[in-house]
């Protein structure tokens, strides 16, 4: 895509994908930019221990029916993804897996460097997506160079930015002519990133949600509550849901093998509009994370 990030070249997000938002199943996907097919569910690894609780996680996701996992270099728990997708036999390339560039390996020939140590601790030849996980001031730009050239290689099928504002994006399209496929941010009725979210779609970045569950900050909310009461459903499936019906990629996280499998039960009922109504006068730019409009 050009530096001019002309709308209309991916296709928006929730149309055209035969995944109409009362018909999602866990099987459903979002179409990137390069044609790669993104599961619309995913389990996240954050703050998951490396070792056996990491294992043991994405081998119940795996059971369950997840196909989609998103770890990090910086969780250290690269290695124990990978070993928990061989353990359990799905084949690879049916198992969407993404990875993070941090920031201290940012920079043309250290992102290079990381992104192989990444695939070598995941004991893979190539890895989903590959995002970058924060905007470092001064070495973005390079370093998104670095990813653009391993997708050309073909050593990860789609590349993508994690925390990025939307002023980050023009820059770093702007510099280089290439338009990230992903965009990983924190979304959640509390926190719902509208102005970003219409960037994307205009200029066909799809958009993943992380800390869906606000790192249960919020779970207790009257007015979660009282949704999910109405539906018969946890707060914590009510607020997945919301984030799927706003057609994003959402990643819950959790080590616990019944969350997961509670997590993924979110495919038999949708919110009514009286429903998205009361969810969506939430927003109170609730930041569970580090905010990342401190970043010039």
């Amino acid at each position: 895509m050009s530096s001019s990030m002309q709308p209309g070249s991916g296709a928006e997000p929730g149309t055209g994908r035969g995944t109409a938002s009362g018909t999602l199943t866990l099987a459903s996907t979002l179409t990137l930019q390069s044609g790669v097919r993104i599961p619309r569910l995913g389990l996240g690894v954050f703050r998951t221990a490396p070792g056996i609780e990491t294992q043991a996680a994405v081998a119940d996701a795996l059971e369950r029916g997840y196909r989609h996992i998103d770890t990090a270099h910086i969780y250290a728990n690269e290695r124990d993804v990978g070993e928990a997708v061989r353990q359990i036999g799905v084949p690879r390339e049916q198992v969407f897996i993404t990875t993070k560039l941090w920031n201290t390996d940012q920079g043309y020939e250290k992102t290079i460097r990381a992104f192989r140590d990444s695939l070598r601790l995941l004991g893979s030849s190539y890895v989903d997506l590959y995002l970058m996980h924060w905007p470092v001031e001064g070495l973005r730009t390079e370093s998104w160079r670095a990813m653009v050239s391993l997708r050309e290689d073909g050593l990860c099928r789609a590349i993508g930015v994690s925390n990025f504002l939307v002023r980050h994006l023009r820059e770093l399209v702007g510099r280089v002519g290439v338009v990230p496929e992903v965009n990983q941010i924190e979304m959640s009725p509390f926190l719902q990133q509208r102005e970003m979210r219409a960037f994307c779609r205009e200029h066909g970045v799809v958009v993943e949600a992380y800390s869906p569950l606000t790192r249960g900050q919020r779970l207790d909310h009257p007015t979660v509550s009282r949704v999910a009461s109405r539906r018969k459903k946890s707060p914590a499936q009510v607020l997945i849901r919301w984030a799927l019906e706003k057609d994003v990629v959402v990643l819950p996280k959790s080590a616990q093998k019944e969350r997961i499998n509670e997590n993924a039960d979110v495919f038999d009922f949708a919110l009514t509009a009286e429903d998205l109504r009361e969810l969506d006068a939430l927003e109170e730019d609730l930041h569970t994370g580090w905010d990342p409009s401190v970043v010039p």
